[in-house]
């Protein structure tokens, strides 16, 4: 019989070169034109130790602390300006209109 072989799992690494690059969290991290700026965009795991919760600004709804997501922020913006997007919000966020319609029972923070 012979040795079983290793073949390697997942998708291809992310590459360094392309603005793509690992972190420590298990997400990536990379940057992206929107709005003739920059924007580092880190994609986040869910982590329902962390017990935080955040609002997306795309939706105005609340990410619960277990939903994965994605953390954006312009380029050379600081800590006060990262926004925490639904995925889906934040792939979408050019086909949004401006001014952000609230459903009549949503809560207004």
């Amino acid at each position: 019989m012979s040795p079983r072989r290793n073949r390697p799992r997942g998708g291809e690494k992310p590459n360094v070169n392309s603005g793509e690059s690992g972190d420590r969290y298990g997400g990536f991290q990379r940057t992206e034109s929107w709005q003739d700026e920059e924007w580092s965009v880190r994609h986040v795991g869910g982590a329902p130790a962390a017990g935080k919760r955040y609002r997306c600004p795309g939706c105005d709804q609340e990410i619960p602390a277990s939903v994965p997501h994605v953390v954006a922020w312009p380029e050379y913006g600081g800590v006060e300006d990262r926004r925490h997007w639904h995925k889906a919000c934040w792939n979408a966020k050019d086909r949004r209109t401006t001014r952000v319609q609230r459903s009549r029972n949503a809560p207004r923070h």
